[in-house]
């Protein structure tokens, strides 16, 4: 058996019907950027999110970035994120001119340890990016505490969180800016690249309305030097069809987690994922952790079974990070994670016979 560690044919099957009408009417009125859709969805996924404000943008990494830009961050400022995350988190960082600096890891959630956050402020730290890392909030509440005591904006990286709730709120419209990307495999994914900001905030709203498009608040008149990051029409009308189906495929996603747990948990050496009291995961990732990853990978690979890493090299021991002077020990939850983790086929679509299947594979390894 084959089993692909994610499956988009057979989700656009589902939606074809809808998906292709959506196409014809776009390319027969020539409306490609901005428009009634791109409004549309901004609207439908502020109140998804229980925001005030949504602003679409060209992708996850461009919310990253204009959040940043739009709550003053720039040269000289530092932000603290984690270094379990995809480089975005940090290029947008280093990208407005700003420094990151790392924080360590919980060991069974995989998210950001609260109680390391206070020992890396300084004057210069303007901002922190908790990440909802694999669809799991962070414990917002005491970071937000933190964050208030110093004047400190949280831009919520929700770029794996869509439908994510904290205490019964929106990952994402629980901080100063909540950050969504909508690459092709993600859970609310468009066809294509695309992001979106939410915020509850007018000003920040507007100001990154205007980053995204040159600076410009109405056609030709900039009160800034921009970005050319909007989201385009065709993008937003799929991710408009796809929001309605939200709900039901992260709860699927979860059904897929459950049954995995229940028979993952009983194979010595395998360690399941952890869902916080606190949160309600939307499963975007399936992460376990075993001693010989890489051993599990090549073995699964060759029983048809596709996996990921997320992520196998800790962004402070990256190249690119260098001069930021951290070496290996910085950080060890992070650095024990990142080499015992390995990413299972996670989609909506995945059926029990695939699990099953899988959870075969790895019992045979193991």
């Amino acid at each position: 058996m084959n089993v692909p560690f994610l499956d988009l044919k057979v989700q656009y099957k589902e939606i074809e019907k809808e998906v292709l009408p959506m196409l014809t009417e776009a390319m027969a009125n020539g409306a490609f950027i901005g428009g009634p859709q791109v409004s549309g969805f901004e609207s439908e996924f502020a109140r998804y999110c229980g925001s005030k404000y949504c602003v679409g943008v060209g992708s996850g990494t461009d919310a990253l970035r204009f959040a940043l830009m739009a709550v003053c961050v720039g040269p000289g400022d530092e932000v603290i994120t984690v270094p379990n995350t995809f480089i975005a988190t940090t290029e947008a960082i280093s990208q407005v001119g700003a420094t990151p600096l790392f924080v360590d890891i919980y060991p069974d959630t995989y998210n950001i340890d609260i109680s390391r956050i206070e020992e890396k402020i300084t004057k210069r730290t303007k901002a922190l990016i908790p990440v909802h890392l694999y669809g799991q909030p962070a414990d917002m509440d005491p970071l937000l505490d933190i964050a208030q005591r110093y004047d400190i904006a949280v831009i919520e990286d929700s770029c794996q969180a869509h439908g994510a709730l904290y205490k019964n709120r929106k990952a994402g419209s629980i901080g100063t800016v909540g950050c969504f990307s909508f690459y092709p495999g993600k859970n609310l994914g468009a066809y294509g690249e695309g992001g979106a900001i939410v915020t509850q905030d007018e000003a920040i709203s507007n100001r990154v309305r205007m980053i995204r498009d040159h600076g410009q608040e109405r056609k030709y008149f900039h009160h800034m030097e921009g970005y050319n990051g909007r989201l385009d029409a065709i993008q937003a009308g799929v991710l408009r069809i796809k929001l309605k189906r939200l709900d039901n495929w992260n709860q699927s996603r979860r059904e897929n987690a459950e049954y995995y747990n229940d028979m993952l948990s009983k194979i010595p050496g395998v360690s399941v994922p952890v869902e916080a009291d606190f949160a309600r995961s939307v499963c975007h990732l399936y992460v376990i952790l075993v001693d010989d990853r890489d051993g599990l990978q090549e073995f699964l690979n060759t029983k048809g079974v596709a996996t990921g890493l997320h992520y196998p090299l800790p962004l402070h021991l990256q190249e690119a990070y260098a001069h930021l002077g951290y070496n290996e020990g910085a950080f060890p939850v992070t650095e024990d994670v990142a080499g015992r983790l390995i990413s299972l086929p996670m989609y909506p679509e995945l059926s029990r016979e695939q699990i099953e299947y899988v959870v075969k594979c790895i019992s045979e390894f193991v």
